[in-house]
Order: C-alpha cells, then sequence, then structure tokens
C-alpha cells in the first residue's frame, strides 16, 4: 500500500485525469517521466494513466448531461452518425474533450460510452508504453 503514496503515482494519476477534462495538461510526458524513472514498471503506470485518464473523461461526458438538451447542430452531425465508436478518439488533444462533451450532451448511455472511451485511451497508452519501452531495450 505504500506505493499508494508515491509521488510518483499521485502525479501520473492527477496529470493524466486532468490531462482528460477542460484544463490543460501533459499526460504523456508524465507516463513517459514514469517509465524512465521505474524502468522495472510497465503495467502499473499504464493502468493509472489510463484510469486517471478515463476518469477525466467519465467526468466530461457528466458535464455534458448538465447542458441544455436540443436539436443537433450541423458540427455534430459527424459525430451522431458515427455514434459511441467516436469516443475511441476521445484521447485526441481537444478534439477528445469535446467528444466527450458532445457524447454527454447527446444523452448517449452509459453503457455503450465507457467501453470506447477507456478502450481509445488505454490504446494510446499501451502504445506510448510499448515505444518508450524500446527505447531502452
Amino acid at each position: 500500500m505504500a506505493w499508494l503514496l508515491d509521488a510518483w503515482v499521485v502525479g501520473l494519476f492527477a496529470s493524466a485525469f486532468l490531462s482528460a477534462t477542460l484544463l490543460p495538461g501533459n499526460s504523456e510526458a508524465a507516463l513517459v517521466a514514469y517509465l524512465f524513472a521505474h524502468p522495472q514498471a510497465f503495467w502499473l503506470p499504464l493502468a493509472l494513466a489510463t484510469a486517471g485518464n478515463s476518469l477525466g473523461g467519465i467526468v466530461t461526458v457528466w458535464l455534458g448531461t448538465r447542458l441544455p438538451a436540443g436539436s443537433v447542430p450541423r458540427r455534430a452531425e459527424w459525430l451522431a452518425r458515427h455514434g459511441e465508436l467516436a469516443l475511441a478518439l476521445s484521447w485526441v488533444p481537444l478534439l477528445g474533450d469535446a467528444l466527450c462533451l458532445a457524447a454527454g450532451w447527446l444523452r448517449w448511455p452509459w453503457r455503450r460510452v465507457l467501453p470506447w472511451l477507456i478502450l481509445g485511451k488505454f490504446v494510446r497508452y499501451l502504445a506510448l508504453a510499448i515505444s518508450v519501452r524500446g527505447l531502452w531495450d
């Protein structure tokens, strides 16, 4: 349980969470720093970054549900047409925040939102962790 109090763990989770909200952040740099500081680690930082970023995305979706519902504007037609699958792109800077907010505003069901949101964020961090790991293997 001591690992829970480690500043690296808290910092990585917080950075990932904040990066997925409407606040600026750089969770990729935090993950890379963690991996270089703890070369034996792989799954823990990957899980922390994914969990923090997913939770931040979930908060943004929830914030979207607080917006008044209305007719779908022309800009959101693409999103409405592609549905929850578009949330696999929720990791893309700026666009991802807008996708999460729109998913809440469109009142998409959580059971269809969460898998795509989490999968997109996990795959991004997995690709980053594998590429960083390749730098010192």
